[in-house]
């Protein structure tokens, strides 16, 4: 029997979406493909409310974060950083050499607009990166507030790390004036990994125009240069497996779920688990700022000084065939998380919390 994940990535996958990776192959410049992309380029749109340019790439979420900031950076970034992958974006512009300076908020709390407006009123910087949903510390990100900050600078860039929270967390992309919005396939969007996913700004495509050393297969400019002129096909084979398995999960829910039945579906799970976590734990963020498909809880039991042991909570769980994640990086051990994401339900949350009541005989 399969193990129930309720880890942050990779998520479970419907076995009607596993079976459609097993169709045939199709040439991925024959007309069929482009109709599938297009199809799935048109439901992206829907799903993260915007009329900008889709665009795909065989990879994980990682890859179109170091496309956008190497593409669309001309002068410097302003990396806005609530954890590890905060900090992981940051790293990219380093290693790429794309002058960028981070601004790293306190372990559970979440970058503010204020933060945003001191940094961009010096003028040295073109482009911001935000993450919307950090998985480490189960933050989400007020990226509504920020907006507003926005509205201020309108020749900077504005880039979302939504890996985590697209299709279970509402983002009106447009609404919001973001220009390059990142999510992949293997979160909320309940598919295996290999597709990274952004939502592309013509502001974001004229910038590239000035970035001289853009890079080969993250190029965003080269892609998007691609689809128009190919039908909505792209640069490299891709992994026509994991469109097929898109095209159809699109399909379900926009046509069958309903989108915001999905992200009402999200919001009641995590609320549960919340609330659950209040009685035996406790949410370890800013509790203004928690996300919307996982929750981050503090290793400590209430009334117990001691931790309990991660590793050995979830070897109890495997046994009944269920896994939840250890923290991550700075928080190792010291938190467990909890993915409310994807095709999970209510059913799902109650279960793997009695579970753990269950195994460490809490009270």
């Amino acid at each position: 029997m399969a193990i129930k994940l309720f880890i942050p990535g990779p998520t479970v996958v419907s076995e009607d979406i596993l079976q459609e990776m097993s169709l045939p192959m199709i040439g991925h410049r024959s007309k069929k493909a482009s109709e599938i992309q297009k199809r799935i380029s048109d439901n992206m749109q829907k799903v993260l409310f915007t009329e900008n340019r889709i665009l795909l790439s065989t990879s994980s979420g990682s890859g179109l974060m170091e496309g956008a900031i190497r593409s669309c950076t001309a002068k410097r970034a302003a990396v806005f950083s609530i954890g590890a992958f905060g900090d992981k974006w940051y790293k990219m512009a380093e290693t790429n050499g794309i002058p960028a300076d981070k601004f790293s908020s306190t372990m559970g709390e979440p970058t503010t607009a204020e933060m945003v407006d001191q940094a961009l009123s010096t003028g040295k910087y073109d482009l911001i990166t935000v993450t919307h949903n950090e998985t480490s510390s189960g933050i989400q990100n007020p990226v509504e507030e920020i907006a507003e900050v926005m509205k201020k600078y309108p020749d900077v860039v504005w880039c979302v790390d939504a890996v985590s929270s697209a299709a279970g967390s509402k983002i009106e992309t447009d609404k919001l004036g973001i220009d390059v919005l990142i999510t992949s396939t293997q979160k909320a969007l309940a598919l295996p990994p290999g597709l990274a996913i952004c939502a592309m700004s013509r502001k974001a495509y004229d910038r590239t125009a000035e970035v001289k050393n853009r890079g080969l297969y993250f190029d965003l400019r080269t892609i998007w240069d691609f689809i128009d002129k190919k039908n909505y096909q792209y640069t490299s084979t891709p992994c026509l497996s994991l469109m097929y398995a898109l095209d159809k999960q699109l399909q379900k829910i926009v046509e069958v779920e309903g989108i915001e039945n999905r992200f009402a579906r999200h919001e009641q799970m995590a609320e549960y688990v919340r609330a659950w976590a209040d009685e035996y734990f406790r949410v370890y963020p800013n509790r203004k700022y928690l996300s919307k498909t996982l929750t981050v809880i503090d290793s400590h039991p209430k009334g117990c000084d001691e931790m309990i042991s991660i590793p050995e909570l979830n070897k109890a769980l495997a046994e009944r065939n269920m896994q939840l994640g250890n923290g991550y990086g700075g928080l190792k051990d010291k938190t467990f998380r909890i993915a409310h994401m994807g095709e999970l339900c209510m059913d799902d949350m109650k279960e793997i919390t009695s579970a753990i009541v269950d195994v460490l005989k809490l009270k």
